[in-house]
């Protein structure tokens, strides 16, 4: 016996103790909630070729409302899901199909006040703190010291980021821009929450995503008529209405439901912050923009938090 014993410690000891692979789901659902981010940070190089004058509530409400019905309607099981859902239930769906709707229309209307660098920082930067938040009130338990330290280390990238970056002629310093800002990183996080205590009890993620989103569109179009329609009549409006529908909401939003089955909504929507670092490499590559140096350091600042989130935690795998 003792002997088995003493072979037991002397191979699990041969094991090299910094080796420990990273868990398959968790990386698929870093590498989807990643890929869901790199097409929301392309949002604000398309939405700013629009023609001026054009409405940003009317684009964010089309892009939302034209997305939103289009995954409901792709979506297999959809209406069978939401049938065979309790009353409570239902009104947590209706909750989070307002959410989906809030987030373009109050994140759009943001930008167009104080300009895209402030107000993504704003509301991506807010919406971990807040699901963090829902965390602990719906499940009455506090975050784990290493989401704290590596989320605040990535909010601070973030705001650092896009904060270094020069101002923008036309954009300003607006309060209520910001406001709208953080009420949409609240809007992001409730939906993001509600999703996964569906997901997480077994539900097919793209049928919850689909029956949250088809809501959220009607209450978008809703809100797309008030707007009125006429600014988006041009063919360059209407094709990056189409392109915020396509992809900004139908894949990226498909991709981030599948990503919240892996990981958690406090943990996807703190990975959904390297949206502002995607809209900073684009602004780079594609519009030959120049990041000072302190842009280059919150982009540092906010990869390490993000690599610190998503590597596998130690003290998680070893007794």
């Amino acid at each position: 016996m003792a002997s088995n014993e003493m072979a037991g410690q002397v191979v699990s000891r041969s094991e090299p103790e910094s080796f420990h692979p990273p868990d398959r789901s968790a990386v698929k659902g870093t590498l989807l909630v990643f890929a869901a981010a790199l097409l929301w940070g392309s949002n604000g190089l398309v939405s700013s070729q629009a023609s001026p004058g054009t409405s940003a509530l009317a684009l964010g409400a089309a892009g939302m409302a034209i997305g939103g019905l289009l995954l409901f309607a792709t979506t297999r099981g959809t209406t069978r899901f939401v049938s065979s859902c309790s009353r409570r239930d239902r009104l947590h769906l209706a909750v989070g199909a307002v959410a989906v709707a809030g987030f373009p229309v109050f994140f759009y209307p943001a930008v167009a006040r104080a300009g895209v660098a402030v107000p993504t920082a704003l509301a991506m930067g807010s919406a971990p703190l807040f699901a963090g938040l829902l965390s602990c009130f719906i499940h009455r338990s506090r975050p784990t010291n290493r989401w704290c330290v590596a989320t605040l280390a990535a909010v601070i990238g973030c705001v650092t980021l896009v904060l270094g970056r020069p101002t923008a002629g036309g954009s300003s310093q607006d309060d209520l821009g910001m406001l709208l800002a953080v009420l949409a990183g609240l809007f992001f996080a409730t939906y993001s929450f509600i999703g996964s205590q569906f997901i997480s009890r077994g539900h097919a993620s793209a049928q919850v995503m689909a029956a949250m989103f088809g809501g959220g569109g009607v209450v978008a179009l809703t809100v797309l008529l008030f707007a009125g329609v006429d600014n988006l009549a041009d063919a360059r409006g209407l094709s990056i209405a189409l392109y915020l529908a396509g992809f900004a909401t139908f894949l990226a939003y498909r991709l981030y439901g599948s990503g919240l089955r892996h990981t958690g909504p406090h943990v996807a929507t703190s990975l959904a912050l390297a949206e502002p670092a995607v809209a900073a490499m684009l602004g780079v590559c594609v519009l030959d923009e120049r990041l000072p140096l302190l842009s280059w350091l919150g982009l540092a600042v906010l990869g390490v938090g993000l690599l610190w989130l998503v590597y596998p935690d130690r003290s998680q795998r070893i007794p």
